[in-house]
């Protein structure tokens, strides 16, 4: 068995945390569905256990371990940040955290219903998120970057991907506008850089917090923006960017193209699970469908 593939179960979790956070290993343990470079159990009611699985380097938990508790405390909404860390031992060869829990229901598995509320907030959020980051702060590569450094992955997903009812020159002309934007003026600024529908939890129809913040880098604000058309219900993204009120037409051009690469990344996805998941994420490739169906109409 590859280190990748190692099981995780909850007697392997709590021998870790007998191990190294004696304290904590009573508490009741249960896993949490879903993830992918990380594995996640709820650790009594306040508590998770981010267990690094498909992600070959420690870096995005480092990340995470580095810079969240910076960043908490400004933003309108809850994010995990972490309480303790976990080593790798001769048990699990890899590094784990154990970080405060988000309460609500992945929007993966939910819907939005207060459609306006959760444009205002999510506004508020990457308002109070997009500042000038410090000269140490991650650089972007890949995530974070200007779209024309990304046309690799873009077409990558619009080859793989059954476009049911869409056509490639549609998409094509959204991505080939983004690409054709100017770059991003400002100052190097956080971006969560990996907003989707997984990646953020709703309550009472409207969003209630944002996790998994391993993308985190310093870069171009329109890989957040883009969340506008992946998250929000029709006619979320036109309040949201009245609401956000900082970005520049290039940036929203910038912001779009993203959008419908992201949302091919959905599709392709629940189509068949790229990058080796065997059965992907079916669920995804809805949530893909309908974000790319609200890009092409500019809803």
């Amino acid at each position: 068995m590859i280190e990748s593939e190692m099981e995780i179960n909850e007697d392997l979790v709590r021998d870790l945390l007998r191990e190294q956070h004696p304290d904590l290993a009573e508490l009741p343990i249960r896993e949490v569905v879903g993830g992918w470079g990380n594995q996640m159990w709820r650790l009594g009611d306040d508590l998770a256990v981010r267990m690094q699985r498909m992600d070959k380097s420690p870096d995005l938990q480092l990340k995470e371990r580095r810079w969240l508790p910076q960043l908490a405390s400004r933003l309108p909404l809850p994010i995990p940040t972490p309480v303790r860390s976990g080593t790798p031992s001769e048990r699990f060869p890899k590094i784990w955290t154990v970080m405060t829990w988000v309460e609500g229901t992945p929007l993966d598995q939910g819907s939005i219903t207060r459609g306006d509320h959760a444009a205002d907030i999510l506004a508020a959020f990457l308002a109070a998120l997009h500042v000038e980051a410090p000269a140490e702060a991650p650089d972007a590569v890949d995530v974070g970057a200007h779209p024309k450094q990304c046309t690799g992955g873009f077409e990558h997903f619009l080859r793989s991907v059954d476009l049911g009812g869409f056509t490639e020159d549609d998409i094509r002309a959204v991505w080939d506008d983004a690409v054709a934007a100017s770059e991003w003026q400002g100052p190097r600024v956080w971006v969560h850089g990996d907003l989707h529908p997984a990646n953020v939890v709703i309550a009472d129809g409207t969003l209630a917090g944002i996790v998994d913040f391993g993308a985190v880098v310093a870069g171009d604000p329109a890989w957040d923006l883009a969340a506008a058309w992946l998250l929000l219900p029709a006619g979320g993204a036109s309040r949201f960017f009245g609401s956000y009120a900082q970005a520049d037409e290039a940036t929203v051009r910038r912001a779009r193209g993203l959008a419908a690469m992201k949302s091919l990344f959905l599709m392709l996805m629940g189509q068949n699970g790229d990058r080796g998941l065997s059965g992907g994420k079916p669920h995804w490739g809805p949530a893909g469908r309908s974000a790319l169906d609200r890009v092409l109409k500019g809803l």
